[in-house]
C-alpha cells in the first residue's frame, strides 16, 4: 500500500471587517430661517411657556424668545443661547431656582436642561456666546428686571442638558 497524501486544504480566510466611522445624523438637517418659529421653552416651576423664534432682532423678541443665530440650536453639543425681553417673556427669570428643569421642545425632540447658575454681566460681555464642550442652554435678558430704561447689565441663566428624547 502506498501512502496517500491528502490534498492540501484550501482555506479562504474570512475577511476582517474594516472599521468604519459611524456617522450621526444631525439633529437639524435644515437650519431655520430668521423669523421662523423653531421651538418652545417651558419653565414648569413658574408655569410659563413661550415660542422660540430664529433670531434676536426686535421683530423676533416682540413675538417671544429669540434664538441667537451664532449659537447651536437647542439640544446640540455646545452652547444654545436664547434671549427675551425682561419686561415680557423673561420678566420672572430671576425667580428660578438652581436645579429647576427647563424644557425645550423642537422638531428634533424634547430636551431637558437643569439650571446650574445665574450671572449678572455687562451687556457687552461675550460670556453669553462662549462655546462649550457639552450641551448647555443659556438664557439672557436685560437687568435689573424692574427698570424701564435701557440698562448696561444682562442677567444670564446657565443650564446643562441632562436628557434628550429625540423624535427620530
Amino acid at each position: 500500500m502506498v501512502p496517500v497524501t491528502p490534498p492540501p486544504v484550501t482555506h479562504t480566510p474570512t475577511p476582517t471587517p474594516t472599521p468604519t466611522k459611524t456617522t450621526v445624523p444631525p439633529l437639524y438637517p435644515v437650519i431655520p430661517k430668521v423669523g421662523e418659529k423653531i421651538s418652545s421653552i417651558t419653565l414648569k416651576s413658574l408655569n410659563l411657556s413661550w415660542a422660540i423664534f430664529q433670531g434676536t432682532t426686535d421683530a423676533q423678541l416682540a413675538r417671544g424668545v429669540g434664538h441667537y443665530v451664532g449659537s447651536v440650536l437647542p439640544g446640540g453639543k455646545n452652547n444654545s443661547v436664547l434671549s427675551g425681553h425682561r419686561t415680557t417673556v423673561f420678566n420672572r427669570l430671576g425667580e428660578l431656582k438652581v436645579g429647576a428643569p427647563i424644557y425645550v421642545k423642537t422638531s428634533a425632540g424634547v430636551f431637558t436642561c437643569k439650571l446650574r447658575s445665574f450671572w449678572i454681566v455687562p451687556r457687552s460681555s461675550k460670556k453669553v456666546i462662549h462655546p462649550t464642550w457639552k450641551g448647555v442652554l443659556t438664557l439672557t435678558t436685560c437687568y435689573p428686571f424692574n427698570s424701564l430704561v435701557r440698562t448696561n447689565k444682562a442677567f444670564l441663566v446657565t443650564a446643562d442638558l441632562v436628557s434628550s428624547v429625540l423624535t427620530k
